[in-house]
């Protein structure tokens, strides 16, 4: 049974109204959430242990049981939910791991699933049990609370974003594809409650919704009706409507008639609408922990882009050209030159198809594997680097003089750019999470962030050199919200474009982001360049318009 909490004050409605204040209770006490670091969800490469994990678990569960003959029916309904889909992830875990939903199946198995299965152990040999389970999360990977709130995120930041259905994600599909398991009437209700712990209201009726309608249709349900219906009314009064929340409300008492805090409600319900209130005071909502918000127009078209929606007129796509060359005849690609596709003309953004090879896809992953971080971005205020939610992955850096074929790719780099390596950034090799993703963002730092980069002394990041280590199988694309250009992950290939104006102004029509990857593995890596020893490689443009291309 959860636990529950009223509210800090009454409700400023009550005392408009002339009632004595009546508390309307939240449904789950959210002041014990504590933040966590997530290590498992931000990167996928991350998830495969946690298979190794579910399979020492298994092991241990099965012993337990052969054990525990009287308590086999119990126990042995939960090892047979876990090993069915243990092993349909044995089977191709790579293809499985690909899968968000699968991803957040895995981790919620590994956390709140698992912390019921632990409850249900406590018995004479419980002590014994416990020993071996505490020293294998001293040896195995183990997901945290904070990895099963990244992966429930995740999954309705995709819903979001190519507009899924609630219906469809739970039944495993992902843009008319079958791909997975069906998620349950609990594992519906487990994406309602996270997105309740977030405030998100309107994602916790959709998903407690879909939560009410699986558990009529499954016979063993694991979570309660009334708890289902008690999220759903609050989550539906919180949006506004004071007639359903008191429907199901009703419904809630039908079940438990005695339920203290639903009585409370329903008589707040009733005088709410008998004094003609039908909406609650929006100041009233609890607000949501403060994150990087985009322009609503900007935020839209990057949506749009990650759904392979056009944006780009056809005068100019029309124009868009490939070709072979050679860069003013540099010689490492006089005999083999690159193959240049143009993505865009102003800035001049290029795909440079089949650059990266797959031996060397494998040993530049083989390296960076060991050495997976969570990405951070820089505080533009204090230079400093933190985690952001805008931005799910991990990330490793690579010098040149560990691996010849680390360097190889700072050579390449200097023939499809013209530019010296000498002054970039080490190798950065991504993997991305569940729903991974970063936001619309600028590569070079804008005139206000002066401590961006001061360590390096090296300058602001002239150009970028995008790596596409892996093919996605939907999403993941890296677009340009406001040129309209859509970059589809392809293995092997590599986008560069200029982050600054030869003035070495910031060119704030780069600014671009990371779609969320819908199905598949993203891995990339680049090479970010830097200003200083590019003098006479890139020198300044007397035609340029300084005025204009100054950066706000």
């Amino acid at each position: 049974m959860a636990a529950f909490e009223k509210r800090d004050r009454p409700n400023k409605t009550n005392l408009l109204l002339g009632m004595p204040p009546v508390w309307v209770v939240l449904p789950l006490c959210l002041a014990l959430c504590t933040p966590l670091q997530g290590e498992v969800y931000t990167a996928l490469s991350e998830l495969e242990e946690l298979l190794d994990t579910e399979s020492v678990l298994l092991q241990t569960l099965h012993q337990y049981i052969s054990d525990q003959e009287h308590r086999i029916a119990v126990l042995k309904k939960h090892a047979e939910d876990y090993e069915k889909e243990h092993s349909i992830a044995a089977r191709d875990v790579t293809n499985y791991l690909s899968n968000p939903i699968n991803d957040y199946l895995l981790v919620k198995r590994l956390t709140s699933d698992w912390h019921k299965t632990e409850q249900l152990m406590q018995d004479p040999y419980y002590e014994t049990a416990m020993k071996n389970l505490t020293q294998y999360r001293e040896l195995l990977k183990f997901p945290t609370d904070e990895d099963l709130t990244g992966a429930a995120t995740a999954l309705i930041r995709l819903q979001d974003t190519y507009k899924l259905d609630t219906a469809s994600v739970a039944r495993g599909e992902l843009n008319g594809i079958q791909y997975s398991t069906q998620l349950s009437a609990g594992d519906c209700f487990e994406l309602g409650r996270q997105s309740y712990n977030s405030y998100d209201f309107y994602h916790t009726e959709l998903w407690m919704n879909e939560a009410l309608n699986r558990h009529e249709q499954e016979r063993s349900n694991v979570t309660v009706r009334w708890e289902i219906l008690e999220y759903l009314a609050y989550s539906t009064f919180m949006q506004g409507n004071l007639k359903k929340a008191l429907d199901l409300t009703i419904e809630l008492l039908s079940i438990l008639p005695n339920h203290e805090r639903a009585l409370g409600n329903l008589a707040y319900y009733e005088a709410a609408i008998k004094n003609g209130t039908t909406e609650i005071d929006k100041s009233e909502q609890p607000s949501k922990a403060v994150t990087a918000m985009l322009d609503p127009e900007e935020r839209e078209r990057y949506h749009m882009l990650c759904r392979n929606e056009n944006l780009m007129s056809v005068q100019i796509n029309s124009k868009l050209r490939c070709r072979y060359t050679n860069n003013n005849r540099n010689p490492l690609l006089l005999i083999a030159p690159l193959k240049e596709e143009e993505a865009y003309f102003s800035p001049r953004i290029i795909l440079y198809r089949d650059v990266l090879y797959d031996n060397e896809i494998e040993v530049i992953k083989r390296m960076a594997q060991p050495r997976l971080k969570r990405a951070t971005v820089q505080n533009y205020k204090t230079g400093e680097l933190e985690f952001a939610d805008y931005r799910i992955s991990k990330s490793a850096w690579l010098k040149e003089h560990e691996d010849v074929v680390v360097a190889n790719v700072a050579k390449r780099v200097e023939a499809m750019t013209g530019l010296t390596t000498e002054t970039s950034e080490e190798l950065q090799v991504v993997n991305y999470g569940v729903g991974g993703h970063y936001d619309p963002h600028y590569d070079f730092a804008r005139t206000e962030e002066i401590n961006a980069f001061k360590s390096l002394g090296t300058g602001n990041r002239i150009a970028t050199v995008l790596f596409y280590m892996s093919d996605v199988a939907q999403g993941g694309a890296t677009v340009f919200p406001w040129l309209g250009v859509a970059l589809q992950p392809v293995k092997g290939t590599a986008a560069v474009w200029f982050n600054l104006y030869p003035s070495g102004n910031g060119d704030l029509r780069t600014r671009h982001a990371a779609c969320p990857v819908l199905q598949g593995s993203k891995w990339v890596c680049n090479k970010w360049l830097h200003e200083a020893g590019q003098e006479f490689r890139r020198p300044c443009d007397p035609k340029e318009n300084i005025q204009e291309t100054t950066s706000s």
